[in-house]
């Protein structure tokens, strides 16, 4: 039980009926790591003068769609005439990217402020990145049970400041899919040379 509800952020659902829809769209361990990274937000948020509501609610639904098949992710693709160039990609943007399509249509959320935080989650931004975009990006990345070659370092740097946990976050990234002969949104280059200038690794 919380004591928050997200009632300023328009929908016809409370928290406790999207957590309910949550857990029946996603795995267990799917849906554990939504809550745990919906804490982080909310966390990150208030102590970096962010919004605490849209922050814990970006991050609450960041993976809604994550699950869902490559087929239905083309046909909103299409449907919704999002950028084709997104067809050359698979999940690992997708859930973000039209993720926050599934969620506008599913949720009834709308706010574009936890939409573009869901839709940046993986990719990052450069200049347009809102502190709420950073809490669910730098969240996501180190929540409690995250744990990989660097997360310690992640984890410092969110306490020194959130633009070097992006910039961190965004160069380890690169490096993982480089490491993994890996295709590379071109957003995500963006973000890093923008964010690496400005995070003081």
């Amino acid at each position: 039980m919380t004591d928050f509800n997200y009632e300023g952020i328009k929908s016809d659902l409370n928290r406790d009926e999207i957590v309910e829809r949550l857990h029946d769209t996603l795995s267990e361990f799917r849906y554990t790591h939504c809550l745990r990274v919906e804490k982080v937000c909310r966390g990150l948020a208030a102590e970096y003068n962010g919004d605490v509501d849209r922050a814990g609610l970006a991050g609450l639904l960041h993976d809604y769609a994550k699950e869902r098949s490559d087929q239905e992710f083309i046909d909103v693709i299409k449907n919704k005439h999002l950028n084709p160039k997104l067809l050359n990609y698979n999940n690992a943007i997708w859930h973000g990217i039209v993720g926050a399509e599934i969620i506008k249509d599913e949720l009834g959320i709308y706010d574009e402020d936890v939409l573009n935080a869901i839709r940046r989650h993986t990719v990052g931004a450069a200049s347009e990145m809102t502190q709420v975009d950073k809490c669910v990006f730098v969240g996501d990345f180190i929540e409690p049970k995250r744990d990989f070659p660097g997360i310690k370092e992640a984890r410092k740097c969110a306490e020194e400041s959130l633009d070097k946990a992006v910039a961190y976050e965004l160069k380890h990234s690169i490096q993982h899919l480089i490491e993994n002969n890996r295709n590379i949104y071109p957003a995500t280059f963006t973000s890093y040379n923008y964010w690496i200038t400005k995070g003081d690794l």
